[in-house]
């Protein structure tokens, strides 16, 4: 069988009556939609219901998936205990996803997790679910940290172990929308609030899927969303299939986001394979790039997509030019995304037998051991803009005064701490300010005496 139906739906408390006590009625349309798609859920009969919620456990590097046999949960937190639940998980659905991730490759990014706790992003759903319809285990799913892409992914294994097992399924995406429309919502009011929401339901009305990677983290950050990426795993849950998308109510009452929406299952359809469709389009433009390239900057990306991609530290090419294989320098390799800084790491004097192997090196480790980031996954390879910085032999230099931000950069050394800054950076303009982070970075107060040291750059980008 498969994923006989999907839902998008949000978890406010409020909805329950015993914890509303009346005031629910604000809410009234989402709560006339919540029992419209019970009913619909009734009449489906599945034996399973994949839920995934904000508010289940929730990492940044992996996700989670609920390993117990059972699990309990109450609307205590919210002044309702009376109001509990018990529930039984699918084990052996659990198992098969266990299984597929595993030939995926996918495995090291799950985690499973006894726990018995349910999350009220579970119960809420299941509350109205319970009043027509009972006969049924459960899958919980957490949110990550990791990039959309990667939420897609997990709803495409999640969708091909209910085809392996045979479910009837349904799938939930438990998540609200914004929590900045109003200013006297849980968060104030922020102009990107109301954008991501009319954003977000008209994609979901249509079921513009592939829509929902063009949601910019920044803009949603600042919107304050709670759901999206509950949103995008079930997209991936329903990959290559055709539906049926209806929008069932929106409602922006108490300054966070209600929306709900129905999908229904009609075929298959190639067309609606949107990660496949956008590494496509962003491989054909990143072979057009990397064509035209620095063959500096091409080396650092052929060293990060193999390792990436396989974990292999590449070989040198044999055709690359004497610059690179007859010269022995530092090197820094930075990593950007969407304008921000995602990996980089570098060295200040020669540490390999030619400049290549340094820059292999080196964006291989900004790739993979920047502490201040996730190691980049098969996805974001796309989106990576680099650049490489070979540095000149540092010298000696008597002062501050010898520096300049947009020509020099800057080593401050105490003891065996050292700092590092690279030159002419975006939002650096003050040789104090150069000399203060590079302190920062090695862990020197600012208020110490350091040596300095000056170097110049010659950036392939």
């Amino acid at each position: 069988m498969a994923i006989v139906g999907a839902y998008m739906v949000p978890h406010p408390p409020l909805i329950i009556p015993e914890v509303g006590r009346s005031k629910e009625g604000q809410i009234k349309k989402t709560s006339d939609a919540y029992t419209a798609i019970s009913k619909e859920i009734a009449q489906l009969k599945p034996e399973t219901i994949i839920i995934s919620s904000p508010h289940a456990d929730v990492n940044r590097e992996h996700f989670y998936i609920s390993y117990s046999r059972e699990a309990i949960g109450n609307f205590s937190e919210f002044g309702a205990p009376q109001v509990q639940f018990k529930e039984e998980y699918d084990e052996n659905l659990r198992d098969i996803i266990k299984k597929i991730a595993t030939d995926e490759g996918f495995s090291s990014k799950i985690k499973y997790r006894e726990t018995s706790a349910l999350d009220h992003g579970t119960m809420i759903p299941l509350y109205f679910v319970r009043k027509f319809y009972n006969d049924f285990k459960i899958v919980r799913v957490g949110l990550s940290g990791l990039p959309l892409e990667e939420h897609y992914h997990l709803g495409q294994i999640i969708k091909k172990a209910v085809e392996k097992s045979g479910r009837h399924a349904v799938y939930i995406a438990s998540g609200d929308l914004s929590h900045k429309l109003k200013s006297y919502g849980p968060y104030g009011f922020a102009k990107e609030g109301p954008e991501y929401d009319k954003k977000i339901m008209d994609a979901c009305s249509r079921a513009a899927f592939g829509e929902l990677f063009s949601f910019d983290e920044n803009f949603c950050e600042r919107a304050a969303d709670c759901g999206h990426r509950s949103f995008v795993i079930m997209a991936g849950a329903l990959d290559g299939t055709k539906v049926e998308a209806k929008k069932l109510s929106y409602e922006d009452i108490t300054g966070v986001g209600y929306g709900i929406c129905s999908f229904r299952p009609t075929g298959i359809d190639d067309n609606r394979k949107f990660l496949e469709i956008k590494q496509n389009k962003k491989n054909s433009q990143k072979k057009a790039k990397d064509s035209t390239s620095d063959p500096f900057v091409q080396l650092a990306q052929k060293s990060i997509e193999s390792y990436v991609r396989y974990k292999e530290m590449m070989d040198i090419p044999e055709d690359l030019p004497p610059q690179l294989t007859n010269v022995k320098a530092g090197a820094f390799v930075s990593i950007h995304k969407n304008g921000k800084l995602r990996g980089c790491i570098g060295t200040i004097l020669p540490t390999q037998k030619n400049l290549a192997l340094e820059i292999i090196n080196n964006a291989v480790s900004a790739a993979s051991k920047d502490s201040r980031f996730n190691p980049i996954t098969p996805y974001e390879l796309f989106e990576l803009s680099i650049s490489v910085d070979v540095l000149s032999a540092p010298e000696d230099i008597a002062s501050e005064k010898d520096l300049d931000v947009k020509k020099y950069g800057v080593i401050v050394t105490n003891g065996g701490r050292r700092g590092v800054l690279l030159p002419n950076l975006e939002g650096i303009d003050a040789v104090e300010q150069q000399i203060s982070i590079a302190k920062k970075k090695a862990g020197i107060s600012q208020n110490e005496d350091v040596t300095l040291q000056r170097f110049e750059v010659v950036r392939h980008t």
